[in-house]
Formats: C-alpha cells, sequence, structure tokens
C-alpha cells in the first residue's frame, strides 16, 4: 500500500510539473498582451535613437542607447560585443531622364553601390524585363550604357516573393558589371506605389570593380516603362557618390539567467537586429523586432520566474548590409550551447503561424507552444525545416535548432527599406500579439527539460 501512495504521489508530482510552465506561461502570453511594454520600448527607440545605420556613429550611439535601458529594465549582464565590418555612407543620389521625354527620378543607392564621377554619368538605358534576360545578353555587350532592371514582386502574406524577385537586386548589379554597364538601375523591391525608392544591400563577385547602382521608386520604374514604350532610345543622367570604408558595429546582449545547475548553461535565444537603413526610422524593419523580444523577456522577468535554461535577448548589429551581427555572434559563441533560437525579423504583423527546425522528441514541446498561442490566432505547420530569421542563418549552419513565428507580411514591403518605415505605421495590438508569443516560446522552450537538438546543419 505505501509502494503504491508513493508511486502514485510521484506521478502527481510529475503531472504537477509538466503543468507548471504551461500555467505560468498562460499567464505571461496574457500580461504581455496587456502590459503595453512592447510599443513603450518601440516609440523610446524610434524616438531617442531613429537613425541607426550599420557602423556609423549613430549605431553605436543606439546600442549604447540600449545597453543602458536593457540594464535600467533590469536585465542581467548586458554588454555589446564590437565587430569590425564595410561602412556605408550614402552621398548625392539623383537621377532624370534627358531624353526623349526629360523628367526627375527618385532613386536611392544600393548598400554597396560604385560611384559616378562627381559631376555624374549620363548614357543610353537598356531595359530588361528580368534578371534571366540580363544574364542571356553577352558579356561586355553594354559597355558604357545603363542597365535597367524590372520585375514583377507581388504581395505574399509570408513574403516569399521578396526571395524570389530579391535576385535582381542581390545579384543584378554585379551581372551587370559582367555585361560592361557603366551603372545599373532596377525597379525597387516593394509593393507599394508611393514615389518613396526601397534601399536594400547588393553583392558583388570577388576582385570585381563595383559599378554605380540605385533602386527607383515604383511609380518612377512604370514610368519608364512607359517611357521605353514609345520606342524611342532613352537617356538617363544619374549621380551616385556613396563611400565604403572600413567601420565597427555591435551586438547588444542582455539575459534572464538559468535556474537549473545544468540546463542553466544552455541558451534560448530571442532577438531582432537594431540597425536600419538611414531614410527613416526603421520603425518595421527591425525596431519593431526588438521591441517584441525585449518586451517578451521584461513580462518574465517582471513576474520573477526562473527559467531553467537561460534566456537571451540578442539585438544584433549591422544585419541590412550583410547579416554582419548574425555571424559574428556565431563565431563568438561557438562554444555555448543554444538550446533553441528564434529571430522577430519580419515587422509588426500579427503571427498566424509557427514553424521549426528543432529534432523529432521536441515536436511535442513545439507543438505545446502553438497550443498556448491558439488563443491568438496562431496556428502550428508541418515545415519542420525552418531556419529562422537572418543572423540565425550562421547559428542553424552550424546546427543550432530554430523557430519562426511567422508575421502577417501582407503589406509589409509597401514601407520595408523606405522613408515610410516610421512609427504610424505599426499597430500596437499586433505587436503585443507578437511579443506574448515570444514570451510563450522563451518561457516554455527555456523549461523544458527536452533537448530540440540534433538537427542536421
Amino acid at each position: 500500500m505505501m509502494r503504491l501512495l508513493l508511486l502514485t504521489a510521484l506521478l502527481l508530482s510529475s503531472v504537477v510539473q509538466a503543468a507548471e510552465p504551461a500555467d505560468s506561461a498562460a499567464k505571461l502570453r496574457d500580461a504581455a498582451l496587456g502590459n503595453g511594454e512592447a510599443y513603450r520600448f518601440l516609440e523610446a527607440m524610434t524616438t531617442e535613437v531613429p537613425l541607426r545605420l550599420a557602423a556609423t556613429e549613430s549605431e553605436a550611439k543606439a546600442a549604447a542607447w540600449l545597453t543602458a535601458r536593457l540594464k535600467a529594465m533590469g536585465f542581467s549582464n548586458v554588454r555589446s560585443e564590437r565587430f569590425p565590418m564595410p561602412r556605408f555612407d550614402r552621398g548625392v543620389e539623383t537621377a532624370s531622364i534627358t531624353a526623349p521625354f526629360p523628367q526627375p527620378l527618385h532613386i536611392t543607392a544600393l548598400g554597396r553601390s560604385g560611384a559616378t564621377p562627381p559631376e555624374g554619368l549620363e548614357a543610353e538605358v537598356v531595359r530588361f524585363a528580368s534578371l534571366d534576360d540580363l544574364r542571356a545578353v553577352p558579356d561586355g555587350s553594354l559597355t558604357g550604357r545603363i542597365a535597367y532592371v524590372t520585375h514583377a514582386m507581388v504581395r505574399t502574406q509570408d513574403g516569399s516573393s521578396y526571395g524570389a524577385a530579391g535576385a535582381v537586386r542581390r545579384s543584378g548589379p554585379s551581372i551587370a558589371a559582367k555585361k560592361g554597364a557603366a551603372a545599373i538601375l532596377i525597379r525597387s523591391l516593394g509593393t507599394d506605389h508611393q514615389r518613396n525608392p526601397h534601399a536594400g544591400s547588393n553583392s558583388w563577385d570577388a576582385g570585381q570593380a563595383p559599378i554605380p547602382a540605385a533602386a527607383m521608386s515604383l511609380p518612377d520604374a512604370e514610368q519608364l516603362d512607359r517611357v521605353f514604350a514609345r520606342g524611342r532610345p532613352v537617356t538617363i543622367r544619374l549621380v551616385l557618390t556613396p563611400r565604403i570604408t572600413t567601420g565597427t558595429s555591435q551586438n547588444v546582449l542582455a539575459e534572464i539567467p538559468g535556474s537549473d545547475p545544468v540546463l542553466g548553461k544552455e541558451v534560448v535565444l530571442i532577438g531582432g537586429h537594431y540597425d536600419a537603413w538611414d531614410l527613416a526610422t526603421g520603425a518595421q524593419d527591425d525596431a519593431s523586432g526588438c521591441a517584441i523580444v525585449v518586451a517578451a523577456a521584461k513580462t518574465i522577468l517582471d513576474a520573477k520566474l526562473k527559467p531553467k535554461r537561460t534566456i537571451r535577448v540578442v539585438l544584433f548589429g549591422a544585419e541590412e548590409p550583410g547579416i554582419f551581427g548574425g555571424r559574428a555572434y556565431a563565431e563568438a559563441h561557438k562554444a555555448e550551447v543554444h538550446a533553441l533560437a528564434a529571430e522577430s525579423d519580419f515587422g509588426a504583423g500579427r503571427v498566424y503561424q509557427i514553424s521549426s527546425r528543432v529534432n523529432e522528441a521536441a515536436l511535442p514541446v513545439v507543438r505545446d507552444m502553438v497550443r498556448l498561442v491558439a488563443p491568438l490566432g496562431v496556428s502550428g505547420t508541418r515545415d519542420n525545416d525552418n531556419r529562422g530569421g537572418p543572423d540565425l542563418v550562421a547559428l542553424a549552419e552550424a546546427g543550432v535548432p530554430t523557430l519562426e513565428a511567422q508575421q502577417d507580411g501582407l503589406h509589409y514591403f509597401d514601407v520595408h527599406h523606405t522613408p515610410d518605415d516610421t512609427l504610424d505605421k505599426v499597430e500596437p495590438a499586433a505587436l503585443a500579439q507578437n511579443s506574448a508569443v515570444y514570451a510563450v516560446i522563451a518561457w516554455v522552450a527555456a523549461n523544458s527539460g527536452v533537448a530540440f537538438a540534433p538537427v542536421k546543419p
């Protein structure tokens, strides 16, 4: 009889212990929905450190601001970690059609653009309906001319059209340079019809001399298409004077230390990137992501709960020009065990789905997370090969398990990388819903005894 009572007590104890993280997670979810923490942080960040171009004095000021604020919020082990990287300064950027119908164009230089002479360059323009059309012309055939490449990016909830169209910006300049082009103009990667160009980075082949490269607003691109439809030669005058020098960025880290003697050495990472292109305040991309994860962790901190694993907030620097912060973090922390990593970097649209990249034994824990956030309109997915946000690429390549709270991105690319990426575009209730989801993710992951690894790199 005594043995039966003992077994019953042990069983009840295990049930209670299993229920406690879920009960706490539900309370955290509800607290994050109503405490306003995410919006307060976002409002302060975009007001007090609105300019955060990577490797500049403004980004360094933002890192110092974040460090001071996270310390004041009560986080532990708050610090910044510096790393070297190229620095981009925009300079002058103007363009205009000079023939057959003179008119100005609204453009912005891409993040690794070469420069025109100070007085600019004027050349005939060759239009390409797709990147494949540009690839198809012989090397050297565009010598002395400007390539213009358009595309057909459309709205999608998950942002997948950005991946398909993005090669125009990422690879188009390098391909145009191989063809001998004096410069390249692209239709901005966006879904809006405001006269705002979308900034963004590009890449060059090793040893390749950069050529001037810029994106024009969608209305200007469509106007240029109409000019070409007249069947007459088109010339454009272009002035771009960006400079690339050597600079330094930094990641900002803060923690809620793990309480378990063994699991406490493992890290549950939730992050976003705080750098932004210099055309606006980067409210959606990605001050919102920073606010979401900081508020989620602060909600746990304010509840005076002690996670078993360490919860680490990482605010990455220099994501925009080439994911420098994510790679620097992965290198600096490669000796640590990361139990799970998740990044918020798709604005502040409502989370509608959770996907993961964990081992099979950990999938029930992911399903537990989904059940806890189902009242917020979030569902699960069969996708177990999601490598998380861009700053997590290097960690995922090293075999770190990842999770993504997928956000509604139907309107994200209306303002992405444009002067319109400002606080007024963020819906406070949606921001709070995101924070509630991340509070659940972080708490459940930190308190599960299940290992989310190994996964295939």
